[in-house]
């Protein structure tokens, strides 16, 4: 295409657990002209769903439906002159969130037999279904019978990553494994979708998701061998051949949107469709980072990118974290992915527990549900501000922030919250600072095991809906990890990273350095660490350490 960044516009576009955000870009200054949000139906209603048992789907209905719902929400804010010089779009996604495909490349649940089958569905990045199949994996991968295929992606397979997730559907559903095909990740399928290219032996798959979550390394030839994904399940028997062997970066095209969908969506036909990442990775280019920058996207859970130039990590593994991919991110620089499992879930859970009874008079009592509407909007607000004020000792109510398990420092998904040093004067807010205290710590402890094993971290860049929202949060964070925290003026970094990748696709730019330099978020304030404050949290860090580790033996192995 025959344009300049001056009369150019991309799409980026951000899947999350709940919604899908569509935000347009100016590519000559990043400027964030418009932007639609959809809500999934069908997760709304919680179906498919069971928080007992960890199982999180998503319908892939809810995904076509509202990426269609937000971008022409989007675009009905623009003039048709500005719709017509959109020339990209980009995607990010929840990670590692796979469906099983047959071999037309059709998701399962698209087809009338499974419809209604959750296992047939996208298994969401929270999903914990898959812990045993993790341990397996684990164990194959440490026998000394395989290659480690584990040495790249912190020494721990995790439930909630490709493999496990796709194995434990096919052990348990034989309908679902007798049907699929392969299996695909989010992050790869969209684009595809858009592109028409969903075909096995067309769609392409991304460096992000084969690297952080399928094992793929160059040293061994991609994925791992036949036999050790037939050691994992009966039910990979010949997989391997019907995966992929190539990976691309966020930069390159993974097609052309499809006349099809560019009626569905409103936009131009074949404009440029980049090839798609896991939403932390391009937040963290969203965001403006650079070399040895750690990015923190922090709303439900949170997940930290370090950028790492490839000269200062060289032949060194990091062990406990969730991959070190070159050209996840960045494609000049090694990405460091870890995270928390839990973050703002945490607090939504703690808001649930105390809003119990109202919520459950309202379900007889409108008087009642109109307290609760307007008390659930109130409430973290009031314990917000009572926490700022509370001044906690080493014996002051203390928590392990491992309600959903620990995704880092080294995975272990059957550990579980606490807390601790409760006595008949804890109240609420001590409570609720006790477990916002737990989340910076956890911060603390993935920061702290990056730089351990010798690698630089020279800045905290946070994004994400918290880090807008609760200054409460971010100073606490800040004192307890002894680092400034900038926080990002945009308040949709991901879909910004998408969109700056959608501009290189489409020939923008030359490569995403300077397309970041130009299109990325700016910083709009800035969060000191109080030092006095550091020196106390580093002895409660101590007690968080010596918990964690009480928790972690006594943990249920069932």
């Amino acid at each position: 295409m025959d344009m300049t960044q001056h009369d150019a516009y991309v799409v980026g576009l951000d899947f999350g657990s709940d919604s899908v955000r569509a935000l347009v870009v100016n590519t000559q200054n990043g400027e964030e002209i418009s932007s639609g949000v959809s809500y999934y139906p069908r997760w709304q209603q919680h179906l498919y769903c069971d928080a007992t048992h960890t199982q999180f789907r998503h319908h892939p209905l809810d995904y076509i439906e509202s990426m269609t719902d937000a971008v022409r929400t989007a675009l009905s804010q623009l003039a048709d002159p500005i719709v017509a010089q959109i020339v990209g779009i980009g995607v990010d996604t929840t990670g590692s969130t796979p469906a099983p495909i047959d071999a037309d490349g059709q998701i399962l649940a698209l087809r009338p037999e499974f419809s209604e089958n959750p296992n047939a569905m996208f298994v969401l990045w929270k999903d914990h279904t898959s812990i045993k199949m993790a341990e397996r994996i684990n164990t194959l991968a440490h026998s000394g019978d395989y290659p480690d295929y584990t040495n790249f992606i912190g020494g721990i397979y995790s439930a909630e990553w490709f493999w496990a997730k796709a194995a434990h559907v096919s052990e348990v559903d034989s309908s679902v494994a007798q049907s699929a095909y392969s299996w695909v990740e989010l992050a790869d399928w969209i684009p595809a979708l858009l592109s028409n290219n969903t075909a096995p032996q067309k769609l392409k798959h991304g460096i992000c998701a084969a690297g952080h979550k399928a094992l793929w390394h160059e040293s061994w030839g991609g994925l791992p061998a036949q036999d050790f994904l037939s050691a994992i399940s009966s039910t990979f028997d010949g997989i391997r051949e019907r995966m992929f062997d190539c990976v691309y970066t966020a930069e390159q095209k993974a097609g052309d949107l499809s006349p099809e969908w560019a009626e569905k969506l409103g936009l131009p036909p074949g404009i440029a469709i980049a090839i798609g990442a896991f939403d932390c990775h391009m937040g963290a280019v969203g965001a403006g980072a650079g070399a040895a920058d750690l990015v923190k996207v922090m709303g439900t859970s949170t997940c930290d990118i370090l950028m790492v130039p490839e000269t200062d990590i060289k032949d060194k593994t990091i062990k406990g974290i969730c991959g070190q991919v070159k050209g996840s991110a960045r494609p000049d620089m090694i990405a460091l992915e870890a995270g928390q499992s839990g973050f703002g879930d945490i607090y939504a859970w703690f808001k649930q527990v105390l809003l119990w009874p109202l919520a459950h008079l309202a379900k007889t009592d409108s008087n009642a549900q109109q307290q609760l509407d307007m008390l659930s909007d109130w409430l973290i607000p009031q314990l917000s501000e009572a926490a700022q004020s509370y001044s906690p000792d080493l014996h002051s109510p203390l928590a392990i922030d491992w309600h959903s398990g620990r995704r880092t420092p080294y995975a272990n998904q059957r550990v579980t919250g606490a807390i601790s040093q409760l006595n008949l004067g804890s109240d609420a807010p001590a409570m609720f600072h006790a477990l916002v205290e737990s989340t910076a710590h956890g911060a603390k402890a993935i920061m702290d095991c990056m730089t351990e094993q010798g690698t630089r971290v020279e800045r905290v860049i946070a994004i994400g809906g918290i880090s807008k929202k609760s200054p409460f949060v971010m100073q606490l964070c800040a004192d307890v990890m002894g680092q400034p925290i900038a926080v990002v003026e945009s308040e949709q970094c991901c879909a910004l990273g998408a969109a700056i990748f959608a501009a290189v696709a489409a020939n923008i730019y030359t490569d995403s350095a300077n397309a970041q330099q130009a299109m990325a978020s700016k910083i709009c304030k800035h969060y000191q660490p109080d030092q006095q404050r550091h020196q106390f949290y580093l002895q409660r860090h101590q007690q968080y350490q010596s918990l964690g580790k009480f928790i972690e033996h006594h943990s249920t192995q069932e």
